[in-house]
């Protein structure tokens, strides 16, 4: 299984300094870490990131500092994984209790019988979009036949452009690839290739544009690819039974978190800008552009913040299963759970 995970973030420092943070966490019982316990009154639960601390993650800084996580009875330890591959992993296993992944990876992570369960969607939408160079040649997926099309090493994100460029009167089979591991700016800079997939709307596009790079992006929801939930709240089956209150006091105060950042972006973002971890520093203009893109595909109108329908679920695992993607047969109903 692999997730998608932006360009210098995989560095191997990265690995190894996190590592050492999560050990400490969910493992180590030194003194510091005995201060840092949850007190009789409190329950503890340690929550994976998919990322460096960044705006998408605002609501949950939003929900600490102004105490709806205490208020909740809750002590949450909020921590970057060293690899994003780790996330379901650890939490399967009970050595996290929460962490944030994406739905078809939880999808394929359940047919590969890991007993993860999304308990909420918190981006609603795609993120990761089809991003070409502004050119005369490519006005539309089906423009890409015959260009070169950078990718993280990832078959889905593959599977993604396929669809769209088929959906859009195009033949996949003609497309060229090239794997540029996490390189994905640098290969759009140098013109290494005409476009790219496994780039963010709220990430790379706004640092390529930073860069003086003109960008289209293509929404895979607009091209055959189901409107999929971007990122998800996720937990184990053995966690839901054993801390099913905790979560659900987890998802009500993640809630207000939002309703917070919603209310007051630019107090909620300094918030978050105010806890930067200093060995991956936020560039704070991109972080308040990143935040306006997200809030939006962040909202869940009438429904309350992380709904989930089964029909979404049922449509993405139908096109996983069409494109080969799962290894087994799952079931929709199985895969989330409305707290």
């Amino acid at each position: 299984m692999t997730l998608k995970f932006s360009n210098w973030k995989r560095k191997a420092g990265l690995s190894l300094a996190i590592t050492a943070v999560l050990i400490s966490i969910v493992g180590c019982s030194s003194e510091s870490d005995k201060k840092s316990e949850a007190s009789p009154a409190e329950t503890e639960l340690t929550v994976l990131l998919d990322w460096y601390p960044n705006a998408v993650h605002t609501f949950l800084y939003a929900a600490e500092e102004q105490g709806y996580f205490k208020e909740a009875g809750l002590k949450v330890n909020l921590v970057t994984p060293a690899d994003t591959n780790d996330a379901l992993k650890l939490v399967a296993t009970g050595k996290a209790d929460l962490a944030l992944s994406y739905q078809m990876q939880v999808a394929i992570a359940r047919a590969e019988d890991i007993p993860v369960v999304s308990v909420g969607a918190i981006v609603r939408h795609p993120l990761n979009q089809l991003m070409v160079l502004d050119s005369d040649k490519i006005s539309s997926p089906k423009d890409l036949v015959g260009q070169k099309i950078g990718y993280p090493s990832i078959p889905l994100d593959q599977a993604i452009v396929n669809t769209m460029v088929q959906t859009d009167g195009g033949d996949p089979s003609k497309i060229a690839y090239t794997d540029v591991s996490w390189d994905l700016i640098p290969s759009m800079t140098t013109k290494r290739v005409d476009a790219i997939i496994g780039g963010y709307i709220n990430h790379e596009k706004l640092l390529l544009e930073k860069d003086g790079v003109k960008v289209t992006a293509f929404d895979p929801a607009q091209f055959g690819v189901p409107d999929y939930y971007e990122l998800v709240l996720t937990a184990s089956e053995d966690g839901l039974t054993s801390k099913g209150d905790a979560i659900k006091k987890f998802v009500e105060a993640s809630a207000k978190g939002q309703q917070y950042t919603q209310e007051h972006p630019a107090e909620a973002l300094q918030l978050l800008l105010d806890k930067q971890n200093s060995e991956f520093p936020l560039e704070a203009d991109i972080e308040k552009k990143s935040l306006d893109i997200l809030l939006p595909l962040m909202d869940a109108g009438q429904e309350p913040f992380g709904s989930q329908s089964e029909q979404s679920w049922t449509t993405v695992i139908e096109w996983l299963t069409e494109h080969g993607q799962l290894s087994k047969d799952i079931k929709a109903a199985d895969a989330f759970r409305n707290l």
